[in-house]
């Protein structure tokens, strides 16, 4: 193990994890819950065309990988005419990820919340829009904190894909100091090492969220 080369890289890797892993997975997650909201509600909709809207998008969000989605909007693009930076592509293909996976945990958890809530809205005086953002949406939140809670973890390890489109990140500064020293094991093996740790920082994050969560939750 070549120490002095793990020393000397640790600066630039975390620096890489802080200044583009980290916000890319946290812009990505935060603009992929709202398209997520948006489409699990198009799911529920009555509306036959809406809700068939919806099936379709996440069905081609959950049927194609990931490094497809990237490279269709970094590198498939162009031959249409719109050329998008690699930061933007990054931050729309894994938005657009997020949306169709979390999409899926937001319908199943405001199915999860008992009719008898929309009732009790619409027995007070709230139209359809106000019960959902009052009454039904804070109780599916405790329940789909979990699955989304992992979701953002996967979100940290998938940014990884990113450095294929040209995104400086964590596994990029790997792969740049690896191609100068030749000593690949070792980068790859320090930039799994981070991940390792800060998604460890995350799940720790999760369970302190779901233990406060836990005390208004009746059981």
């Amino acid at each position: 193990m070549n120490w002095d080369l793990v020393l000397s890289s640790l600066g630039p890797l975390l620096l890489g994890a802080v200044t583009a892993t980290i916000p890319l997975a946290i812009a990505s997650f935060a603009i992929g819950l709202v398209l997520a909201l948006a489409v699990a509600l198009l799911r529920l909709s009555r509306n036959a065309l809406l809700a068939g809207i919806g099936r379709f998008y996440v069905s081609v969000i959950r049927g194609t990988p990931l490094l497809v989605q990237l490279f269709v909007i970094f590198y498939g693009l162009p031959s249409l005419g719109v050329r998008l930076e690699p930061w933007p592509s990054a931050i729309i293909a894994l938005s657009l990820n997020v949306g169709g996976y979390a999409a899926e945990v937001i319908r199943a958890a405001i199915l999860s919340v008992a009719k008898g809530q929309w009732e009790a809205g619409h027995m007070i005086g709230m139209s359809r829009g106000q019960t959902l953002f009052r009454i039904i949406l804070p109780q599916a939140a405790r329940v789909s904190l979990p699955p989304l809670s992992n979701t953002f973890i996967s979100l940290v390890k998938d940014t990884s894909l990113a450095s294929l489109i040209l995104v400086t990140e964590l596994f990029k500064e790997s792969q740049k100091i690896a191609a100068v020293s030749g000593d690949f094991m070792v980068l790859y093996l320090e930039a799994a090492l981070i991940y390792w740790v800060i998604c460890l920082v995350l799940s720790t994050i999760q369970s302190q969220l779901e233990k406060r969560l836990d005390r208004y939750v009746a059981h």
